[in-house]
């Protein structure tokens, strides 16, 4: 955790370079470290442990803005250091629209604790942390007589910041997280070896998910075998909640400041404009106790709010920090999201398959891009043919193409079934007249 001796360290350091020809600053300080260990076939073949602290400095001075960082946290060595800063940054080109953001908009303090930090953190075991690694691993080994290699893992890691500025602002944050993954790689038809994975993550280790890891990744490898191309064409696309995401990343960096400033954004000025089915409804949930992602404040210090992102197709907010906002002349809102929680339908991924006639189940993205400016995509997928509701043909190096905006709005069912582990909470999705390239 920033012990109070470093928070004061900070304040001394942001006062040292306001007295040093700075107009603003902001000092953050962060601390951390994190623990890995992985296993192939249950044996140790890898460890990894780190640990950091480092303050970095965010200076303004006349006009120019410059950041810099170090992890020598000595008040006589920082001394040389900040003033080399601030005379580094009277170097650098002008740019007005480098400032902090306006007072009012900070983060006052005062709610609850968002819960993000395990307080059994640090006595967590190394032994119980390798056990768990080895667990998931033999869930799969021996199970099946085409297995080649299963590689499990355990990691694990804290983190604690804290940040001021010269015009008000002060706030800090605590998390801490755990994960358990596996990967099976197994000998398929001719010279195929399919693989394929599956992991767990949680805040707090006795909510992490501890079974099941290794004989997911078994049976989501399993099923690969035989992977095939179908006939081109346009088909319902269904994809699993851990790869629906992929889809909106390319939505939401189109509604980032940087995208709209810089006119590199196929959803520039389409503010109130519907740009999806009205089975799009998204929102932006920073509040929640306990769950990845929470905050109160943004990177900037500015406090976070229930956004509505998207509502039935119709795009509500764009995200806006306060040096793009002043270079567009346009209000601030905050720098990006926090938690996106997606409008949920009423059925599984079982569920949303077994009313598809003719489609195809993505479980998988592999390579591909999507236009940032037109939002035009072209991706490689794996996944499954579906006929009258059954999965069939396991799918491999086809493509799905087409245009961001018409996709969503083809958007027809959403699932119930979202990782709640993950701070996008996207379930699954299912699209109708999608284009396929195979055959």
């Amino acid at each position: 955790m920033i012990s109070n001796e470093n928070k004061k360290l900070a304040q001394w350091a942001m006062d040292y370079a306001l007295k040093n020809g700075c107009q603003a600053a902001k000092v953050s300080l962060y601390s951390g470290s994190n623990t890995s260990f992985e296993l192939r076939d249950a044996q140790m073949d890898k460890l990894q442990q780190a640990s950091e602290s480092r303050m970095s400095l965010f200076l303004y001075v006349d006009g120019r803005y410059g950041t810099y960082s170090t992890n020598r946290l000595d008040k006589k060595e920082l001394e040389s250091f900040i003033r080399n800063g601030v005379e580094s940054t009277r170097y650098l080109a002008e740019d007005e629209a480098r400032m902090l953001p306006d007072a009012s908009r900070y983060y006052k303090g005062g709610k609850p604790d968002l819960q993000l930090l395990d307080p059994q953190f640090s006595a967590v075991n190394p032994d119980n942390k390798v056990a768990l690694a080895q667990a998931i691993a033999e869930e799969a080994l021996g199970k099946d007589p085409r297995i080649i290699s299963v590689e499990s893992s355990y990691g694990d890691g804290d983190g604690f910041s804290y940040q001021i500025t010269s015009n008000g602002f002060e706030g800090e944050t605590q998390q801490s997280w755990y994960s358990l993954s596996a990967s099976v790689a197994v000998k398929g038809e001719g010279e195929a070896r399919p693989s394929s994975y599956w992991y767990e993550s949680s805040l707090y280790l006795d909510k992490l998910v501890k079974e099941g890891v290794g004989q997911k990744a078994l049976e989501r490898t399993l099923q690969k075998i035989g992977q095939k191309k179908a006939k081109s064409g346009r088909y319902t696309m269904v994809v699993d909640p851990m790869n629906s995401g992929q889809l909106l990343r390319p939505m939401l960096s189109a509604i980032f400041g940087s995208a709209l400033q810089q006119k590199n954004s196929f959803l520039l000025d389409k503010l109130g404009q519907k740009v999806g089915s009205d089975k799009f409804t998204l929102l932006d949930e920073p509040h929640l106790i306990g769950a990845s992602g929470a905050r109160y404040f943004d990177s900037e210090g500015v406090a976070t709010e229930r956004r509505s992102v998207f509502d039935k197709g119709v795009l509500k907010t764009y995200y806006i920090d306060t040096y793009n906002a002043k270079k567009m002349d346009v209000d601030p809102t905050v720098a990006n999201p926090s938690i996106l929680v997606m409008q949920l339908g009423n059925k599984d991924l079982n569920g949303l398959i077994s009313d598809v006639a003719h489609g195809i189940l993505v479980t998988g993205f592999n390579g591909g891009n999507s236009n940032s400016s037109t939002g035009d995509f072209s991706y490689g997928i794996e996944g499954f043919l579906i006929e009258k509701g059954k999965l069939t043909l396991p799918l491999s190096e086809m493509n799905v193409t087409g245009n961001m905006i018409t996709l969503w709005n083809s958007l027809a069912e959403t699932g119930n079934d979202p990782r709640l582990n993950s701070s996008w909470r996207i379930p699954s999705l299912v699209f109708e007249g999608v284009d396929f390239s195979g055959l």
